[in-house]
């Protein structure tokens, strides 16, 4: 598995020195006579440095040593911006209903991601000891990791005919057989093999599917009628602790950090006055409805 730690340590590097090198750049190579934080000027306006550097801080993977390029690639594109924006302006395209609201939306949007990712940045970091707890409760994932060969189906069939198909699937003893067997019935089905390590699969499937030995297969209900997996191989490759601690601290963190902004949604809208108007009325008071039978 890889360091994510490590990664960002060096990408936060990487964007220092390519932040420090468009200044450069753009103040005529450190030059005080000569020292702007205007780095081009498009008629009446002007395009600072400030701008250049966080058009560069967007842009992970980039090389100190590509910093020059790349800083008069992002100048050259900002300044034909600033001249579409001009136009646009000169033609009274900014008054134009549909773009002042796609302008409100995007400024909505920016809000609420700062004060999610605020609110995400007080969060702890795991201790060793939780992280060493994570690695035990999911041996599928790493003590007992496995590499593993799937033959999937996704099999059309609804009510009665889910029931038949689970039977078959269970039945079956190679995804060869619940092929023929399928076709013999007339189900609809797709199938296809893939190899995948264990933490590619979906979380909750994890250790469900590590349960099984080679030559197993598992039905789980779909949208559209039943999903079956044959394990057709399965290589162990597990994963140390130290190994795993990285991203481990990762997930964890994550976690933490999604479910805190879940928290705070969730408190705000039971401190807040939200009345559902018009059309949505009816559906807000069924739903309601349909949440308190539930309890």
């Amino acid at each position: 598995m890889s360091t994510p730690c490590g990664a960002v340590r060096r990408t936060a590097t990487a964007l220092t020195l390519l932040a420090a090198a468009a200044m450069l750049v753009a103040c005529g190579g450190g030059d005080k006579k000569g020292a702007t934080q205007v780095a081009a000027k498009v008629n009446k306006e002007e395009i600072s440095v400030h701008q250049i550097n966080f058009v560069l801080q967007r842009q992970p993977g980039l090389k100190p040593e590509q910093a020059p390029a790349a800083t008069k690639a992002v100048l050259e594109g900002l300044i034909d911006q600033e001249l579409a924006i001009q136009e646009a302006q000169e033609q009274k395209i900014d008054r134009d209903p549909k773009v002042v609201m796609a302008i409100e939306a995007a400024k909505r949007e920016i809000l609420a991601r700062a004060y999610a990712d605020k609110l995400a940045d007080t969060v702890s970091k795991p201790t060793d000891d939780e992280i060493a707890a994570y690695y035990k409760d999911k041996p599928a994932l790493f003590a007992q990791r496995r590499v593993y060969t799937l033959h999937e189906f996704s099999i059309e069939a609804a009510g009665d005919a889910a029931k038949n198909v689970t039977a078959l699937v269970q039945a079956a003893k190679s995804s060869d057989e619940l092929s023929k067997q399928l076709t013999a019935a007339s189900v609809k089905f797709a199938s296809r093999v893939v190899t995948q390590p264990a933490e590619n699969l979906p979380l909750a499937m994890i250790d469900r599917i590590g349960s099984l030995a080679e030559g197993q297969s598992l039905a789980i209900p779909s949208a559209n009628g039943i999903s079956a997996v044959f394990v057709a191989a399965a290589k162990p490759q597990p994963v140390t602790a130290e190994q795993a601690k990285p991203a481990i601290e990762q997930f964890l963190l994550n976690d933490r950090k999604r479910k805190l902004v879940a928290d705070e949604m969730k408190r705000l809208r039971g401190s807040a006055k939200i009345s559902y108007e018009g059309q949505f009325a009816a559906a807000a008071a069924a739903n309601t409805t349909a949440a308190a039978a539930s309890q």
